[in-house]
């Protein structure tokens, strides 16, 4: 009978401990944030996921009531920042924004530290960065088709610039090359500022480069656009016809972003920064600060975890293929 009722009276102590601790978390979650959050991001600051970043994280702020920072986390394409999100502490501290890299990222890199798919809660697509197929001014093809003709007569003597391994430049100028069924010399750069001057300078024939820094040597005739890698032309060069319209049906590269947070994170928190997101990206200062940077804001429906979700997987099926075939080194 003692026996019955100290095990009994051990019970009710582990209830109550346990009903305490579960106060105690619901208590935090409701709290929270009760400190500074920090938005890690992938690359160095100045490029366009960073900018990205720092326009939303102040916006973002104001709504938690807590001060959001930028953290610059750069390295192996991403991997260093991404392996630091997954082992974070899943209490809504650490969040990260990258851009098309996480679905790329296995196919690029053997034993991977993290799950692109299961390592992380999803919080909410960000924005695109649409790109344009570029060539030299002094390139013989003067539009897509001409350009399609030179290439097909020269082939590998043809050069395409890219901003290195993995590069969204150079995953651009692959799937580029399949859908011509070509293959072209392609020279990796160690950025896309570099590539660039290369191909002002003359030195290279052709790169797919992001609309934030191309656009004003495309209005002044300093490089040759080619087409566009979105379903719709470009309000900032609406003269410079899609590929999607000029043949390569379903040509769509666009540098997507989305935030995440490690894996775990209690979903009253995810909540809260999903709506924080939302907010910023409706701030009238953000929207045309992006909209100036020719940045889109994506539709409402995929600043959400579904949203960002399925485009991940999407994103996984289409570039994966397209990787192991071209062979990218580490």
């Amino acid at each position: 009978m003692k026996f019955k009722k100290t095990l009994f009276a051990g019970i009710t102590a582990i209830a109550g401990v346990s009903a305490l601790l579960t106060s105690n978390m619901a208590s935090a979650q409701k709290d929270w944030p009760t400190k500074n959050i920090q938005l890690i991001v992938p690359f160095a600051a100045g490029g366009p996921t960073d900018t990205i970043a720092r326009l939303i994280a102040v916006p973002m702020g104001q709504s938690l009531g807590q001060t959001v920072v930028v953290e610059n986390v750069p390295g192996a394409g991403g991997t260093i920042a991404s392996t630091k999100v997954a082992r974070a502490a899943p209490d809504g501290y650490t969040i990260y924004i990258h851009h098309m890299g996480m679905a790329t990222a296995q196919a690029l890199y053997d034993k991977l530290p993290y799950d692109p798919m299961t390592s992380f809660e999803y919080i909410g697509q960000v924005a695109d960065v649409p790109m344009v197929l570029l060539g030299k001014k002094d390139l013989p093809a003067n539009n897509f088709k001409e350009l399609e003709a030179y290439i097909k007569a020269n082939g590998s003597k043809v050069t395409m610039a890219n901003a290195g391994p993995g590069a969204v430049s150079q995953l651009c100028g692959l799937l580029f090359q399949s859908r011509l069924g070509v293959r072209l010399t392609n020279i990796p750069y160690k950025g896309t500022g570099p590539a660039l001057t290369d191909l002002l300078g003359g030195q290279v024939d052709l790169l797919c480069d992001q609309t934030t820094q191309t656009i004003p040597y495309i209005k002044d005739g300093r490089v040759k656009a080619f087409g566009t890698t979105t379903m719709k032309r470009l309000p900032a060069i609406p003269n410079v016809p899609t590929l999607n319209e000029q043949g390569l049906k379903g040509f769509e590269v666009k540098v997507w972003h989305g935030v995440y947070a490690p894996k775990g994170t209690p979903q009253p928190v995810l909540n809260k920064i999903n709506a924080a997101l939302k907010t910023a990206l409706n701030t009238p200062d953000v929207k045309k600060r992006l909209e100036d940077a020719n940045i889109d804001i994506v539709p409402a429906e995929k600043i959400s975890a579904k949203g960002l979700q399925d485009h991940l997987d999407k994103e996984i099926n289409v570039w994966g293929p397209i990787i192991r075939k071209a062979n990218i080194p580490d």
